[in-house]
This record gives structure tokens, sequence and C-alpha cells, in this order.
């Protein structure tokens, strides 16, 4: 398919046995148009079309996530042709406006016992096309490795010599979601679900890490409270299994990615504020 066809399909080109009807579109991002759609039995249904754009193998190997969890704790994929999927519909309600009703703790419970369902087990092997974790942190050595020529001691070359040690000696190795954070679980008809899988094969600290940055408009407050990155340290430990330190190291890796990113497209005040939560994590690290 063309990159005009990909990124022009619409309504009229969707796959006449899907039978959907109504298409209101709610979003566009730079990835993807989302469209709201009625099933043939009246329920609603979302269509995903992707644009064509450079991480187009993000969304791809993440429809394949999506089919190898077949609903356990995750959107249910119903389609998928070329570059367009349909989706069950997950809700309204996101993990943030939880957090933002019942408390912070309240929705890290939630997030937590999400998390431990996406890692229950699955008699289906899982989709060949995962990413290794590795390949995922390739920013994160880049600017640590620039920083290393330049001289400057920098807080990347710390977290590339952790993220290094975590990604040599894995505690284990399982497929990931891979961009697990409050915005990306929502609440609806099955309960709580995420969506917007990437499909990576790592360790599981990684997908616990996300969570010590969002929401991403906290990290003047929330994400710099101590007592929250120590407890969420504390609750997805026990879930995943490991220690709350290595916790605490994968978001300490995890936050210089995202910080690396940030610097890549000279975003500076995102960098400048995710590296201030990374501090945080860093001090709160220091006491266990």
């Amino acid at each position: 398919m063309d990159q005009a066809g990909i990124s022009d399909r619409g309504p009229e080109r969707w796959p006449k046995n899907w039978n959907v009807s109504d298409p209101q579109l709610i979003a566009e991002t730079f990835s993807s148009r989302i469209w709201k759609v009625r099933l043939a039995d009246g329920k609603p249904a979302v269509v995903k079309a992707l644009k064509p754009f450079d991480d187009v193998a993000d969304e791809l190997r993440g429809a394949h996530y999506l089919s190898w969890r077949d609903g356990v704790g995750a959107v249910r994929l119903l389609g998928f042709e070329g570059h367009d999927m349909l989706l069950e519909y997950a809700g309204e309600r996101l993990l943030v406006d939880e957090l933002n009703d019942h408390g912070d703790r309240h929705a890290t419970d939630i997030a937590n016992e999400v998390m431990a369902q996406l890692f229950s087990p699955s008699d289906v092997p899982p989709p060949a096309d995962l990413q290794p974790l590795r390949q995922r942190f390739d920013s994160l050595f880049k600017k640590a490795e620039l920083d290393r020529d330049a001289g400057l001691a920098s807080p990347y070359r710390d977290a590339s010599v952790i993220a290094e040690r975590l990604l040599s000696d894995p505690h284990e190795l399982r497929v990931l979601h891979g961009d697990l954070h409050h915005d990306n679980i929502l609440f609806g008809e099955r309960g709580w679900l995420v969506i917007d899988p990437k499909g990576i094969l790592g360790d599981p600290g990684f997908d616990a890490a996300n969570f010590f940055y969002n929401p991403l408009d906290r990290h003047d407050d929330l994400c710099v409270d101590p007592q929250r990155i120590a407890y969420m340290a504390e609750v997805f430990a026990r879930t995943l299994g490991q220690r709350p330190d290595t916790i605490l190291d994968h978001a300490i890796a995890w936050g210089c990615l995202s910080s690396s990113w940030h610097a890549e497209d000279k975003n500076d005040e995102d960098e400048a504020s995710e590296l201030a939560v990374v501090a945080v994590v860093r001090a709160v690290r220091a006491s266990f």
C-alpha cells in the first residue's frame, strides 16, 4: 500500500465484513485517526487508522500484542486489515480521572492490578515480531555517548550504566505492553483495560517505570513526592517479584530515556521537567 493510501483511508475504505456504521472522528494524532463506530449488534467500537510515520512498526506490533492477549487486561482486537484496526471500545473514563477523583494511591493500586493481569500466563505463543527492549534504549545510549565525548557529567551517563546492567541481566524476559501510563488505561463495560501497546520483549520492570512520570501535568508536585515514589516502588515490586530498588532503577532508566527523546526533539522544557523527576527518583533510590 502506498503512503497516500494509508493516510487517506476513511470509513468508505474499511472492510465491508466489519459491518460498522455511524463513524465519528473522535481523535487525531501524529500517528493515527480514531473513529468511534457502531457494530452490527449496536455496541460501540473503535477504528484506529494508522498514518504513514516513522514508528508505524510500533503500532503494528501493538496490534499483534492485542491479538495475543485476546482481551485479557487489554482491549480486544476485533479486526485488522492493512493499517486499520477494529478495536473493542474501552470506555471513556481514564485512570487519570480516577486519580483526580479518588486519589493517587487508589489509581496506583488499579494500575498495579491491570499490570498483573497483563502478565498473567497465556497458552498462546507470543508474537514473533516483538521489539527487543535494548533497541528501545538507543536514544539514551546515544545521548550518554555524546555527553561522555563532551566531557559532561550528566544524568544520561549514569542512567546508561543502569540501563546496560538491567538489559544485560534481566529479572526475566516477558512480553511487555511498552507504554503503560494513566492515559492508556480506561474503564468500560469489562472493567479497566489497556490500549495502545507497543509490543516489546524485556524485563517487566520496564512496564512499571512510566507510571512514576505520570500524569505528565503533575511533574511539579505529585511525581516528585518521595512518599509516592516509594509506595509505587514497593507495590510494583511485590507484583513483579522484584526488589523496590530494582524497580526504581527501571524508573531512572526510563526517565532518562524519555528525556533523551525530548533532547532529540529539542524540547528543552519537557526534558528539564522529566529530569527533575529523575533526580527525586534517584534520591529515593538511595534510601533503599
